[in-house]
């Protein structure tokens, strides 16, 4: 192993140059000059409210700062803290009507925290504290007990809530002990973390993925293969809801929850709303009631792949103190809408374009037929070869978009009778490459059989007509894509294969095929010249161009596709 590179300046100095960044950022924080302690801006002006006091270690950024509320008027007195300055920060809270410490449940938070609760009543501070141990990944918990997870993030908020309606210390304590109760967290992680300047925390083989693992690094209790997102998330609530665990959280059907999918640090968002999805899909076919759900960064450790979730049980009590509105910079928007129940999907209007019905059908449609079907295989047969080629100068998914289309195209050919009208066929095409293609590719083939459609009707499909509409088409696509032959892109392909069809509209009848040809050929050699062509559109023209060796992927598919449809086209003689 060795040790992972990290944007900072000093693994000395991360710590306090992190906290002054977050105070900078946040008009409602400030920092107590000699301590890594943050505090609300205006709390010497907030008079005989509860205030709240909560920290840790650092690394588990948005978490403790930026979920504990302070709003800035009429709320909780709200300070974070680590737990050695903990101690320290007591006394500020001299001024309130009782001080609550809101402690995840690990040895040094609760000595720390501890420690600064009996300095406070030495004031003569009112002070008391609820431990947060939300942990349901072990079986049978050591003496030590479940630890804090990300669970503590609702106590902050709903305890937050509780002050601002002017709840006294002892309501507070005895409303969150019994919130507390209903709170359970389970992670599950794809690599390690490791603080600046050290080591990862252990080593987990690539594929791998550890089950219940803590925030401070931890090894979990389990470990095994890297499985889908479903089954992941299923696996997970089953262990947190498993009645044989000392651990777990008894859930049953009819239940309401608050559910929050934390990032505990490198999940990108589109993987998150994956997972997001999963969790409620898991939840409801087990008829528990989804009311609210929080998806994000709340509690992490530092930049490990993992996400955590955590199931609050939720009255209406509960769910009143959870919408409560507040500034705290990390807490997310949301609804207050259940989750569960509400109609999440809109109906697209209806489409212009009329559905082929079977006495539609012509004697082109058999041709159109069997180019189309030549074209998905040819697609389907060079993902890989497109891929290879566009992992060169592009994210690498060239050839799996242009099997998505296929993939598509060959379904719809599965349900239904190619239409004797070509424009109709194209206006189809055009819509199904659009939904299923996507990207920059998806709008340009949508854009290209859009135009061309209008140029091939019922009663006008010669080979002049094709021509004008492939030549329509390529105007298009040039016009909104910016884009032109010599910028290394699939027009070096398209245009000149498109230009030799032209001399379709004054060929002699009896020629088409023999300029078809030309044009496949014209195609081909397009698609070839890309190699020595500098990318001046489309992603690889930000990469440097000496990187740039290969020909152009979208250019080599537009090739393939030519190719196909004169075998098509061949194979009917």
């Amino acid at each position: 192993m060795k040790t992972q590179r990290k944007l900072l300046n000093s693994a000395e100095r991360c710590v306090d140059e992190a906290l002054s960044g977050m105070v900078r950022a946040s008009a409602g924080l400030s920092l107590l000059k000699g301590h890594r302690v943050l505090l609300r801006s205006d709390l010497h002006s907030l008079q005989g409210r509860v205030a709240l006091l909560s920290g840790g270690g650092s690394g588990h950024e948005p978490a403790h700062a930026g979920t504990t509320p302070h709003e800035r008027t009429h709320d909780a007195k709200a300070m974070h803290a680590t737990a050695q300055t903990a101690p320290q920060v007591v006394p500020l809270a001299s001024a309130s009507s009782g001080v609550l410490l809101i402690v995840k449940n690990y040895t040094g938070d609760r000595l720390n925290f501890g420690l600064a609760a009996e300095q406070a009543r030495n004031h003569g501070v009112a002070v008391d504290m609820v431990i947060v141990a939300d942990d349901c990944a072990f079986n049978q918990p050591s003496k030590a007990g479940r630890r804090g997870l990300c669970g503590t993030v609702f106590a902050h908020k709903l305890a937050g809530a509780l002050a601002e309606e002017g709840c006294s210390l002892d309501q507070i304590v005895t409303k969150m002990t019994e919130v507390l109760k209903g709170i359970g967290t389970l992670g599950v992680s794809l690599s390690p973390c490791s603080v600046p300047g050290c080591l990862p925390s252990f080593e987990l083989p690539p594929g791998d993925m550890e089950l219940g693992l803590g925030i401070h690094g931890e090894p979990g209790i389990k470990r095994s293969k890297l499985a889908s997102a479903d089954e992941v998330v299923k696996t997970m609530i089953d262990h947190m809801t498993n009645p044989d665990s000392q651990s777990h959280l008894p859930l049953k059907s009819g239940d309401n929850v608050v559910v929050c999918v934390n990032n505990l640090g490198a999940l990108s968002c589109l993987e998150m709303a994956v997972v997001t999805r999963a969790a409620i899909n898991c939840l409801e076919v087990r008829g528990v009631v989804v009311a609210r759900v929080m998806s994000g960064s709340f509690m992490t450790s530092l930049e490990m792949a993992g996400v955590s979730l955590t199931l609050m049980k939720a009255d209406q009590d509960v769910l009143r103190l959870f919408d409560a509105k507040t500034s705290a910079p990390a807490w997310p928007n949301l609804s207050s809408v259940c989750v569960s129940g509400r109609d999440y999907t809109t109906d697209p209007p209806a489409m212009g374009t009329r559905p082929a019905k079977k006495n539609d059908k012509c004697p082109l449609s058999p041709v159109m037929r069997k180019a189309l079907e030549n074209v998905c295989s040819t697609l389907l047969q060079q993902q890989e070869e497109l891929n290879s080629l566009d992992r060169a100068a592009g994210d690498g998914d060239c050839g799996n978009t242009h099997a998505q289309a296929a993939k598509a195209i060959q379904e719809w050919l599965q349900s239904h009778v190619v239409p004797g009208c070509p424009g109709q066929l194209l206006s189809v095409l055009a819509g199904l490459v659009q939904e299923k293609m996507g990207g920059s590719s998806g709008a340009l083939y949508s854009l290209f059989l859009t135009a061309a459609a209008g140029h091939v009707t019922e009663g006008q499909s010669n080979a002049t007509a094709w021509a004008r509409a492939l030549h329509a088409g390529t105007q298009a696509m040039r016009r909104y894509g910016g884009a032109d032959p010599g910028d290394r892109t699939m027009l070096d392909a398209l245009c000149p294969a498109v230009d030799e069809l032209m001399k379709l509209t004054t060929s002699p009848p009896g020629g088409e095929m023999a300029v078809l040809q030309a044009a496949v050929q014209k195609a081909a050699s397009g698609a070839e010249s890309t190699r020595d062509l500098i990318a001046r559109a489309g992603r690889a023209s930000y990469i440097a161009a000496e990187r740039v060796t290969l020909p152009d992927p979208g250019a080599v598919a537009v090739a393939a596709i030519f190719r196909a449809v004169l075998q098509a086209l061949e194979g009917r003689q």
